[in-house]
């Protein structure tokens, strides 16, 4: 399979990000960003609010006045939250009865880089067309004379309480009739968004809590740690004698498990853990569970032997979400650990998906090394390859070649996927089938073809 090319523009598959302080991530596009969602959103006279949280990342504390500044300037109050995680600004734009959310993240990229994503009043994401129209009103001056003046300018307020709020929200999905006590989990927040509220959950449900991740300083965020290198995580749930490891991203929106034994448990061991949960209790609405192209064939072939269809989108939780919702599915997320339950929640979380996993380990009396055991995994590698430009991949005759002939020989018992990232300069090049020698040969090919023409 070969994704599409990427058509250039401001946003991504998860928003704008880049390198702080550089285009596109400057206070001044950043300001206008903060004009254009602010106009979009005013439907009629009346004060309009918009809701802005925050990781942990220093330039966050720059972007996050430039677009107060530019949502003022339009006659729109904002609400400050400061470091929350992603799903909790959704939870929060909801809740408060807001106009829309705004994060400030680069989830899981590096502390220099940074983003901005935003959710509708109804805490889901934008859809493509809103971005348009937010991006097609930075490029033109269509709005430069609406600037209220007096009384009608925004006004900015900071909600103290809300990692509060968002920590009795979380523990309101946990079923009331259970509760963690005796449970010892390893919990790493990557030093970002989680680093207060994922501690405080578990610990106030009954769990006994070894925190890491949790002394940010502006620049640790995902350094090592979090989701992205849950490794050192399961040698410390294996040290500490705890039932799981837990590892959160920078923003809280994705997590990735080590069971007992410290292997690791990514996303999608758990749609298979969860979905196929929810099929024995009748929970799973319009048989199926949505996933990415990135998912492994194990998932696909685990949920088929028990009745349950796997529906594929590309890469990008917004559009497993905008899957769901078309098709009234209830579960879906991504191979990193992006899992959504349209049930509770409006967007990836990373802490309602432990909640929930770990109120199966508790009713079902098993382990997660056995709760695993549902799907086989089929070899999966994925390489990466930092491309100084982007064309159609179609068009050039090596690449083609090469991801041909990986199919020829892989058949029926395997995929290749060559898509270019929606959030970084990089060409992904994916190869899964049921021999890893053959895999690890085939992947180095496609990549090498890649690099050859556009490194």
């Amino acid at each position: 399979m070969l994704g599409d090319a990427a058509e250039p523009r401001l946003f991504g598959t998860d928003g704008v990000r880049g390198t702080a302080n550089i285009e596109p991530m400057t206070s001044e596009i950043v300001l206008g960003l903060g004009r254009a969602i602010a106009h979009v959103v005013k439907r009629d006279s009346r004060r309009h609010k918009i809701i802005i949280g925050k990781d942990t990342r220093l330039s966050g504390y720059m972007l996050e006045s430039a677009l107060t500044s530019g949502i003022c300037s339009m006659g729109v109050d904002v609400l400050l939250v400061g470091p929350l995680p992603t799903p909790g600004i959704a939870f929060l734009t909801r809740s408060m009865r807001a106009d829309a959310g705004v994060v400030i993240s680069a989830s899981h990229n590096p502390f220099q880089d940074n983003g901005i994503k935003f959710f509708d009043r109804t805490g889901f994401k934008l859809p493509d067309e809103t971005e348009r129209e937010i991006e097609r009103l930075l490029g033109h001056d269509e709005i430069a004379h609406l600037r209220p003046t007096a009384t009608a300018v925004g006004k900015a307020h900071r909600i103290d309480d809300a990692t509060g709020r968002f920590n009795v929200f979380l523990k309101s999905t946990f079923p009331r009739h259970l509760t963690l006590d005796g449970l010892k989990v390893v919990v790493d927040c990557a030093n970002g968004a989680g680093y207060r509220v994922g501690p405080e959950v578990f610990d106030e449900l009954g769990a006994e809590v070894v925190a890491i991740g949790v002394d940010p300083d502006g620049e640790n965020i995902n350094e090592g740690c979090g989701a992205l290198h849950p490794e050192k995580l399961g040698e410390r749930a294996v040290e500490e004698g705890a039932a799981v490891g837990i590892a959160i991203d920078g923003d809280g929106d994705r997590v990735i498990f080590t069971d007992e034994k410290g292997g690791v448990v990514d996303g999608d061991e758990l749609l298979a853990i969860l979905g196929l949960d929810l099929q024995e209790r009748g929970g799973l609405t319009n048989g199926g569970i949505v996933a990415t192209v990135m998912s492994n064939i194990g998932l696909e072939v685990a949920l088929r032997d028990r009745g349950v269809q796997l529906i594929r989108v590309a890469v990008g939780d917004r559009y497993v979400v905008e899957e769901m919702r078309r098709g009234g599915f209830i579960l879906g997320g991504e191979q990193s650990g992006h899992l959504v339950c349209l049930d509770q929640s409006t967007t990836g979380d990373g802490l309602l998906t432990v909640l929930r996993v770990l109120a199966l380990m508790i009713e079902s009396g098993k382990p997660l090394s056995e709760l695993r055991r549902v799907m086989e995994r089929f070899p999966q590698m994925l390489v990466n390859v930092h491309v100084r430009e982007r064309r159609d991949l179609r068009t050039i005759p090596g690449v083609m070649d090469a991801i041909d002939k990986a199919n020829r020989e892989l058949g029926d018992r395997g995929r290749v996927l060559v898509r270019y990232s929606g959030t970084e300069r990089l060409v992904r090049v994916m190869v899964e089938g049921d021999r890893l020698p053959v895999v690890e040969r085939l992947v180095t090919d496609i990549a090498d073809s890649v690099r050859t023409v556009l490194a």
